[in-house]
């Protein structure tokens, strides 16, 4: 009994140093810009022994661009400005719309009387911007409720200890854009040919697109649904609110 108590203590303790060493390392971001990710690592990680090229140019708030900036947050993020690093709301669609599409999913499957051959669910995510880059920066890829509540407890501290431009700036410049390509300045020299700031409105609703699956729209460049879906975020990238120091 004793051995287990003493056991429960040390993993206890090994989980408070654990997320001492979070708060550190984003406290660190108030400061210095993050080397690189832990997304980005298992990349590397991944790609040993195969050709890597890499390209990343961080690029302070400044440079990466008004248009940009609003299309990203028009199509990923449209509350980033007001929540507190989880919208709630989106979530809970998000949850709705999955759990709908794995019941219809589950009725197909018992029609056909097996799941061969069988179209998986399309997973709906509700995850903000500031949700997204504590995945980037510190956590695997595994989808476990052990993994979602540490996301969330990462996402209040990042909310708090920096401030809403700093999240964006962070964000921005670590993003996955392309099969090695990091960041929104390596992704408008990767497909425009020209620096993050000087992107058109459209140029920037490209991109901002691409973010959920950058290394599949890569590969089509001339995707129908890649223009249509930029003309949109187009459109709403004047009601963007990007945020501010002043405003924090």
């Amino acid at each position: 009994m004793k051995h287990a108590l003493r056991l429960g203590g040390l993993l206890a303790l090994a989980l408070v140093g654990l997320q001492l060493y979070f708060v550190v390392r984003i406290a660190a971001m108030v400061w210095m810009d993050p080397q690189s990710t832990a997304f980005q690592r298992s990349q590397m990680w991944r790609q040993q022994g195969d050709a890597l090229h890499w390209s990343q140019s961080w690029c302070a708030s400044a440079q990466l661009g008004e248009q940009l900036k609003r299309a990203v947050i028009a199509s990923e993020d449209d509350g980033f400005a007001s929540h507190d690093g989880v919208d709630w709301s989106a979530l809970e669609k998000a949850w709705t719309k999955n759990a709908k599409a794995q019941e219809r999913a589950a009725q197909r499957a018992a029609l056909a009387k097996t799941q061969g051959g069988q179209r998986q669910p399309k997973i709906v995510g509700g995850s903000t911007i500031t949700q997204q880059l504590v995945k980037n920066l510190f956590l695997s890829g595994e989808r476990t409720l052990v993994r979602k509540a540490q996301e969330l407890f990462l996402t209040m501290v990042l909310e708090r200890v920096l401030s809403k431009p700093r999240i964006l700036e962070i964000y921005l410049n670590s993003v996955e854009w392309g099969n090695g390509v990091f960041g929104a300045e390596a992704a408008a020299r990767h497909y425009f040919r020209k620096p993050a700031v000087q992107l058109s409105a459209w140029e920037a609703a490209r991109l901002a697109v691409m973010l959920p699956r950058p290394r599949y729209f890569e590969k089509l460049p001339n995707s129908e649904y890649l223009s249509s879906r930029a003309q949109v975020i187009v459109g709403r990238m004047p009601d963007a609110r990007v945020p501010t120091e002043a405003g924090r």
